[in-house]
């Protein structure tokens, strides 16, 4: 009675724990933090989508604004499951998936936008339905895969967080010595301060270092403010902005994409009880986290939008500063709905540079490496398990570094698995798993036996 008590009350060091309340103020600026650190990937697909299917830079901007909605929204059914089945209830922050950026660029140049709406809708009611029954079919995933899987997330977003560091991929000041100083001073920033504050100050040094890194990329001339101009102060989001259009081959290949990106999350879900609550996922979590994954993503295509999917950024982010309150990561999801309604702030929070997200971001997704490399520990180094997780890794972190690897593959086969190496650690775990003999350990026999 007393824990609940405590837990009633609105305390700071509630952030500690998975319920209970945090005083407005304080739990403000750790949903700050949770948002900065995934705008920028969040809104990403929906630019590189947009330009390939040759969309103007007014419904690009809509479509921005309605990727900020949803993410809110896919947050706050994580945090706060829909009749106890749609969602998780753990702290998973949402956003719009990398994942499906290839498949969807080909779609999109070959029918046209309204095709992805139409796929996305189809396919993410058909990983929602895969999601609510989950409970059939999760035990074919041994904890030993799940601890592959979250392993190759954490190893897949290092060269992502190196990519920041260095300005964002393909940029034309790419390694600069701004970006070097902006990447290292912001890095530095977040040591320092994890280092040297106090109490549950230590937790929000990834904030810390963004301010500090956006203050001095303003003060070094890196910040474009120029996207602010003939941004509107508020905006009504778009219902079905396409008109949908189904067809057969799109809706199998997204499809797939959606199985691949549901792998993705019951890694995600795996790891945030590993690393933030210090237990194994219930079966009932990752069901609801994959409900949610797909019945949000088809939400997402009425809006216009692309898939929603769990951040590993931002799992990263809980093993790293142990904040797992729902409430607090919901001040976020608040603020991401505010900023798709009020499309200034999100465009504000966009000017926020590469080089200083990807000065924070470096140590998160180590942090997440190191999690998976705990998850297999703590299944055991039995030589089944040994080979499950090393050919596994070897295979999907090796073969997709070399893409051309697939080219005698269908094109369809391509798309899935040549540069995703969560789905190939994924389905070559799986296949091990099943079947490698169940006691691969090999046994001396003793003088007397001899």
């Amino acid at each position: 009675m007393k824990q609940k008590t405590e837990q009633q009350k609105a305390t700071v060091e509630n952030i500690y724990q998975l319920n209970g309340t945090v005083p407005i103020a304080k739990a403000i600026p750790f949903g700050l933090q949770h948002i900065l650190a995934m705008f920028v990937a969040n809104i990403a697909p929906i630019l590189i989508v947009a330009n390939a299917c040759g969309l103007s830079d007014q419904n690009t901007a809509m479509l921005i604004q309605s990727a900020m909605l949803i993410a809110g929204i896919g947050t706050l059914v994580q945090l706060f499951p829909i009749f106890h089945k749609i969602g998780s209830g753990l702290p998973i922050v949402m956003g719009i998936s990398f994942t499906f950026v290839s498949i969807l660029c080909f779609v999109g140049t070959q029918y046209g936008y309204g095709a992805i709406m139409g796929a996305v809708l189809i396919g993410g009611i058909i990983e929602g339905i895969l999601g609510l029954f989950a409970k059939y079919w999760l035990k074919l995933i041994a904890p030993i895969v799940s601890a592959s899987v979250v392993t190759a997330i954490g190893f897949s977003l290092l060269s992502v967080g190196a990519n920041s560091f260095g300005g964002g991929s393909g940029s034309e000041d790419f390694g600069s010595v701004q970006n070097w100083i902006l990447g290292s001073v912001t890095l530095l920033c977040c040591i320092l301060f994890h280092i040297f504050a106090k109490s549950y100050w230590k937790q929000l040094s990834v904030l810390f270092g963004l301010v500090v890194g956006y203050l001095l990329a303003i003060a070094m001339g890196a910040v474009d403010f120029s996207a602010l101009k003939g941004t509107s102060i508020f905006a009504v989001p778009h219902l079905l902005p396409f008109k949908m259009e189904f067809h057969p081959d799109a809706i199998l290949s997204v499809t797939l994409i959606f199985l691949v990106s549901a792998t993705e999350t019951i890694g995600d879900t795996s790891a945030l009880a590993a690393s933030g609550l210090n237990r194994d996922v219930t079966k009932e979590e990752t069901s609801g986290s994959i409900a949610c994954d797909g019945f949000v993503s088809a939400l997402s295509s009425v809006f216009g939008c692309l898939p929603i999917t769990s951040f590993s950024q931002n799992v990263g982010l809980v093993a790293m500063t142990k904040v797992v309150n729902r409430f607090t990561i919901a001040t976020g999801a608040g603020i991401m709905i505010l900023a798709g309604i009020f499309p200034f702030f999100g465009a504000l929070l966009a000017t926020l540079p590469d080089a200083v997200l990807g000065g924070c971001t470096i140590m998160m997704f180590g942090t997440i490496v190191i999690s998976g490399l705990q998850m297999i520990s703590k299944c055991g180094f039995s030589q089944r398990n040994i080979t499950i997780a090393a050919l596994s890794l070897s295979i999907g972190l090796g073969f997709t570094q070399c893409a051309d690897l697939f080219r005698i593959f269908p094109q369809m086969v391509q798309n899935v698995f040549a540069q995703n190496c969560v789905a190939v650690v994924f389905l070559v775990a799986i296949l091990l798993n099943l079947v490698l003999p169940k006691n691969m350990d090999v046994t001396i026999p003793s003088k007397s036996e001899s």
